[in-house]
């Protein structure tokens, strides 16, 4: 499975980017696939493991801010790996065809 989602401060200001590091600091250290872009962070792998490693990035947001939002999205796909990356490289694939 992958879970792409996002975990915002509320409260602390417009400047939240030390707040949402916390959040990724989390996620890489899990040892899980994952991407970190302008507006998500994608993790890839077991429901159990994914979900504990959204709870836990949560929750260091959470411990320096008085209220969290937390947007979340997942793709549930049994018997499917490393589609953090297989999934970017069939749509680099179809560009890279003339008139792609």
């Amino acid at each position: 499975m992958i879970v792409a989602f996002s975990v915002t401060p509320l409260g602390v200001g417009e400047d939240v980017g030390e707040y949402v590091a916390d959040a990724v600091r989390v996620v890489r250290e899990s040892g899980l696939p994952n991407r970190t872009d302008a507006m998500f962070t994608s993790v890839e792998g077991e429901w159990d493991e994914v979900m504990d490693v959204v709870r836990r990035a949560v929750a260091a947001v959470e411990a320096r801010a008085p209220r969290v939002s937390l947007v979340l999205k997942a793709d549930i796909r049994p018997g499917v790996e490393d589609g953090l990356t297989s999934k970017v490289e069939t749509v680099e694939r179809h560009l890279a065809q003339p008139g792609g």
